[in-house]
């Protein structure tokens, strides 16, 4: 997996993702928190980490109304015309699936750990997490 930076689209999990919510909307959300906290995984994957650091993002904009995190085109018009509404109900899920993504059963840590960028990475997840 190709990572080139720390925030949630800069990494192939996270960039593919934008094309499952462009197409699958609000439910693409929902499972990438779903698959990020299901309980017979013992150790969340870097992909899945990704994929739910991408939806919290995603959801933070919609629920904010900021788009500057988002730069790809389809993604920006998709967040800009989902309901905020619907979608808020997903912010306790977002949440619980982020502690899961910084936790001790998580690839993306210890990925992260001895890398110079690690401070920015966790101050990115920091950041979405504060904003839900």
């Amino acid at each position: 997996m190709n990572v080139w930076g720390t925030g949630a689209f800069d990494n192939d999990s996270g960039k593919e993702f934008i094309d499952e919510v462009v197409q699958d909307g609000p439910y693409a959300l929902r499972e990438a928190f779903e698959v990020a906290l299901d309980p017979d995984t013992d150790d969340l994957a870097a992909e899945e980490g990704h994929r739910a650091l991408a939806a919290a993002e995603i959801l933070v904009a919609v629920l904010g109304g900021d788009t500057s995190k988002i730069t790809d085109a389809g993604l920006r018009a998709w967040v800009q015309g989902a309901d905020a509404a619907q979608l808020a109900p997903l912010r306790p899920l977002a949440a619980e699936a982020l502690d899961r993504v910084l936790g001790p059963q998580s690839e993306l840590p210890d990925l992260w750990e001895d890398t110079e960028d690690a401070r920015a990475w966790q101050a990115e997840v920091g950041r979405i997490r504060a904003q839900l």
